[in-house]
């Protein structure tokens, strides 16, 4: 009960309720870009510092690489159950999109952490850029592969497929480029590594700009991202019910490898609970934008309504308490 007490979150669910009751409340776009990029800067300069007082460590290591595995494991897995329903470009699409991850679920996530005084680590940012592309690179094989199988089920289509394939196969690397210089992500990095350069001196200078700011910049966009939300709560009403209930229980199912991992890597409650909704969260805007170049058999209002309509508002309000209070049960010492 205390998180729906939280300004930040009763913004969001303000935001969810305006817009279920279409009301023309709106945030321009250039407000929620500079917004979003506001929050990852202050994100990234606040991971810095706290990795250039603690280093890097094996902890650290550890805590990057079941990030990693878990960005390969959860879209392949994603794909095995969504190929039996649904076909294999929308299949990939889902998988990616939930094999990624949301840069807003996690920033609410570290607000939460530290309104309750529980310790992570700065390299935690990493590890939400570490996870964004892995799931990128699968999608876009699978769908390979599956335009291959389309091919050699139809020859008189298969120099037509085969020139998609050569087409996509070619654009990998292409999508890898971007996704690794996206702005959002370049400027995460960034910051990151000029706190880690800048130290305890740059944290007292940017003091004002990364933590006293953050908590109202934070309402503000979740209040645009309650907006949006809603808007694609309402694309879902022709999807079907196994879909929905997959927007739920996939992240769910996610969230206890992530537990898992953590567990037998030893990691702290609150490392451990980032993780977790790291795994749990679904990408809405960077996997999206690549899936419309890389994919485009695939239907987008699956992939977005899913992430943005259904597991984005649940892991903001039900998802980070209950998960940071498992964390802190199982892995408390």
């Amino acid at each position: 009960m205390q998180n729906f007490l939280d300004p930040a979150i009763l913004f969001f669910v303000f935001g969810l309720l305006a817009g279920l009751v279409k009301s023309n409340l709106e945030i321009p776009p250039p407000i929620s870009r500079f917004l979003s990029l506001y929050l990852l800067m202050a994100l990234g300069l606040k991971g810095g510092f706290a990795l250039a007082g603690s280093g890097f460590n094996a902890s650290v290591a550890t805590s990057l690489a079941c990030a990693v595995l878990l960005a390969i494991l959860i879209p392949v897995m994603g794909y095995q159950v969504l190929r039996r329903f649904l076909s294999g470009f929308d299949a990939a699409a889902i998988a990616a999109t939930y094999g990624s991850v949301s840069a807003v679920t996690f920033i609410t996530t570290t607000q939460f952490l530290e309104s309750h005084q529980i310790a992570y680590g700065g390299h935690m940012a990493a590890a939400m850029a570490l996870m964004e592309s892995p799931a990128i690179v699968i999608a876009v094989l699978l769908a390979n592969r599956v335009r291959h199988s389309l091919s050699v089920q139809s020859n008189s289509l298969a120099s037509n497929q085969q020139a998609r394939i050569a087409g996509s196969q070619v654009s990998l690397g292409k999508l890898l480029h971007e996704s690794v210089t996206d702005g959002a992500q370049m400027l995460l990095m960034g910051a990151l590594v000029i706190g880690m350069l800048t130290g305890e001196s740059g944290k007292a200078v940017m003091h004002v700009f990364s933590v006293d700011l953050f908590k109202g910049m934070l309402a503000f966009f979740l209040l645009d991202m309650g907006l949006l939300a809603a808007r694609n709560i309402s694309a879902l009403k022709t999807s079907s019910i196994g879909l929905l209930i997959y927007a739920v229980v996939a992240p769910v199912l996610h969230a206890g490898i992530a537990l898992l991992l953590s567990v037998l890597c030893g990691l702290n409650p609150g490392d451990a609970c980032l993780l977790m909704l790291l795994a749990a969260s679904a990408s809405y805007i960077a996997v999206p934008a690549a899936l419309r170049i890389a994919i485009p058999e695939a239907n987008p209002s699956l992939y977005i309504g899913l992430s943005l309509g259904v597991t984005f508002p649940v892991n903001i309000l039900v998802g980070i308490p209950l998960y940071s209070h498992i964390a802190q049960r199982v892995l408390a010492h």
